[in-house]
């Protein structure tokens, strides 16, 4: 049988994987993730989407699909990689509040004879004007730590966003809409495509989002 392998022990991930309703198992990559300031954006979570697929696809029988993914905050044509402690998450969210970024989501699905899925998904996310004692209050929870860009739009970091154009799921770690498309192709999953800005794309908590397709 055919199986599903997860390039990632993100909850977020394994946890919209699940919730899609196909079987598969999570494998954690070991794999170089330093972000070249140099390569850009686009090119840069490809790459590592690209080596989380190749480290694991060699650990698992041929006729194995690998699934795996990058997230990146960038700002300005810059990226913001996961802070390195808590007054560099701090300076992070001071250089986001109030103003518009985009969240990229490299996505690579890796399968027998060659196939090979690879594409980028990008949400536009506006932040709310947050005061530093907001900042400070919020990185005190420890969540941002860990985080691309300081925050997460899934836990308390989505009180910090006021809007987000595209899907939800892509700011969270996995494009779920593509990728159930994806495996809709590949006769991997039966069910119904999620659409973005609906069902497993639905924004929580006091997120607006604006479906773009």
């Amino acid at each position: 049988m055919t199986r599903i392998i997860l390039a990632s022990s993100s909850p977020r991930r394994v946890g919209y994987l699940r919730d899609l309703g196909v079987e598969f198992v999570a494998v954690a990559p070991d794999v170089d993730e330093t972000i070249d300031p140099g390569v850009p954006p686009v090119e840069m979570v490809l790459r590592i989407a690209g080596a989380k697929c190749k480290r694991v696809a060699a650990e698992f029988p041929a006729g194995s699909f690998v699934i795996a993914a990058d997230t990146m905050v960038v700002l300005d044509g810059e990226i913001l990689g996961k802070p390195v402690d808590a007054g560099d998450a701090q300076a992070m969210l001071r250089r986001l509040s109030g103003r518009e970024h985009q969240v990229l989501t490299g996505l690579v699905v890796g399968g027998p004879d060659g196939f090979q899925h690879a594409s980028v998904a990008e949400t536009n996310v506006q932040m709310q004007g947050a005061s530093d004692l907001e900042i400070a209050t919020y990185v005190a929870t420890g969540e941002p730590l860990d985080k691309a860009g300081a925050y997460g739009i899934q836990g308390r970091g989505g009180q910090l966003v006021a809007s987000i154009r595209g899907c939800f799921s892509n700011v969270a770690g996995l494009p779920i809409c593509r990728l159930s498309q994806v495996l809709t192709d590949l006769g991997m999953y039966s069910g119904e495509r999620v659409q973005c800005g609906q069902g497993l794309d639905a924004a929580i908590g006091s997120v607006r989002q604006v479906a773009t397709g």
